[in-house]
């Protein structure tokens, strides 16, 4: 399991479990499990949802973790397959069966994978216009994904406070209604220290999870 992957989940789990009042080890344990072993990927996403199944308090988390997963397989997996498997129908076979599976987060960790290879530090400007290229007319599904963060990118220069008064506006059916905030927050300050992690959760509606996502960001991005 690749090491990184690993610091971001842990961080995940355990940060959802402290603020929800869980026991992390009946979850973290079995999951790491899954991530390390050499099964074919879609055993591994059927062994991650018998997890979830098993710990339905964590249910918050299972698809930000098969985001996790497949970041793991690109990571530590794909190395061990042919080189040209990325390309082959059997790749396109495991993407046709898992469209509907993760979040937006996908494209937010393998931005901070390009960013770690290029040793830059990951910019909101950058990831919507160079990463995500949400200028481009033939990438207008990311403009209409990403609307409230483009509409409002200054929001990384004020506080957790203006942040969260934002979200709090995001309609319902928004795809990034629950990820604005801890995202948004993590391009505000991607190195919180304890106090700034109590303003965070402080301004909070969702603690467990949101303290779980920007756990989760702020660990891979290390």
């Amino acid at each position: 399991m690749d090491q990184y992957i690993y610091k971001a989940l842990e961080k995940c789990l355990r940060n959802y479990a402290d603020e929800a009042q869980l026991e992390v080890a009946g979850v973290l344990e079995p999951l790491a499990d899954v991530f390390g072993s050499d099964k074919a990927f879609l055993d591994k996403v059927g062994h991650l949802d018998t997890v979830f199944d098993n710990q339905p308090r964590f249910e918050e988390l299972r698809e930000v973790v098969f985001d996790l997963l497949l970041m793991n397989f690109f990571a530590a997996d794909v190395a061990k397959l042919e080189n040209d498997y990325l390309e082959s129908e059997a790749w396109d076979a495991i993407e046709e069966e898992t469209i509907d599976r993760g979040t937006e987060l996908l494209n937010l960790l393998l931005y901070f994978r390009e960013c770690a290879d290029e040793q830059i530090e990951p910019q909101l400007d950058d990831y919507l216009k160079e990463f995500l290229l949400v200028d481009e007319d033939e990438f207008q599904d990311e403009y209409r994904i990403y609307e409230p963060v483009i509409a409002n990118q200054l929001l990384i220069d004020s506080s957790y406070g203006e942040i969260a008064k934002v979200a709090s506006k995001i309609p319902e059916n928004q795809e990034l209604v629950d990820l604005f905030y801890p995202i948004m927050s993590f391009f505000y300050e991607q190195h919180p220290s304890d106090v700034e992690r109590e303003a965070y959760m402080a301004e909070s509606t969702n603690p467990a999870f949101d303290s779980a996502i920007y756990g989760l960001l702020v660990a891979y991005n290390h």
